[in-house]
């Protein structure tokens, strides 16, 4: 069993409170309302400037080149999700610009925040083990979405594309990247005193990316 499967079991009710909230069932299922979808996806255009900022930092505590070479590839992703979220919110009319002047929500500005004050407090395992509900978590939503492959969806499913972001090779394969290197760290400097410390941390992070689905419901 690697790192995150132990934190996952450790983190159990905090994990499916995320994974298995309401927002993720109905988008798979296609009935989200569009306003809470594009209340969540505005948010999440700004959640990810900040976690770009966090894989910044990840760099910065990094020690070795392949650990660093794993923040230069987090960062990436995030730049090609934004991407993304500006396809999608201009066929709502919205501009990338729009969408930089909207205010954050307070369940985006708790979970950003979260994350960057693990990363400048802790050591760099604290930083990945508060990023992996979100790069790892949405790699395993959009796997449990599309277990067949987007192929197998439905082309007139609103959400279809969404899906296929997560879905998708690319990032199914950072989030492999990012399971790898949270064992490296974990082997190098975790004893099982810490990882009760690192499984609160986990749960919390969950926590706050539930809270941020919910925002999104909320907003319909």
């Amino acid at each position: 069993m690697d790192v995150f499967e132990r934190l996952k079991q450790a983190a159990a009710e905090d994990w499916k409170s995320y994974v298995g909230h309401s927002f993720v069932r109905e988008l798979g299922a296609g009935s989200l309302p569009q306003e809470a979808f594009k209340a969540y996806l505005v948010q999440d255009y700004l959640f990810l400037i900040q976690f770009s900022r966090a894989w910044a930092l990840a760099a910065y505590k990094s020690r070795t080149i392949p650990e660093i070479r794993a923040a230069q590839a987090g960062l990436a992703g995030i730049l090609d999700e934004t991407e993304l979220h500006v396809r999608l919110c201009g066929r709502w009319g919205l501009s990338p610009e729009q969408l930089h002047s909207v205010p954050e929500h307070q369940a985006t500005v708790a979970y950003t925040r979260f994350v960057l004050d693990c990363g400048a407090a802790g050591d760099l395992l604290d930083l990945h083990v508060a990023l992996a509900p979100c790069v790892i978590g949405y790699a395993e939503i959009g796997k449990a979405l599309a277990p067949e492959g987007i192929e197998k969806i439905d082309s007139d499913h609103p959400y279809r594309e969404w899906i296929g972001e997560y879905a998708g090779d690319a990032f199914q394969q950072l989030a492999a990247g990012s399971r790898g290197l949270l064992d490296d760290l974990a082997a190098r400097s975790m004893t099982e005193r810490r990882f009760k410390e690192l499984a609160d941390l986990f749960g919390k992070a969950s926590r706050l990316e539930a809270d941020f689905w919910q925002m999104g419901l909320d907003a319909a």
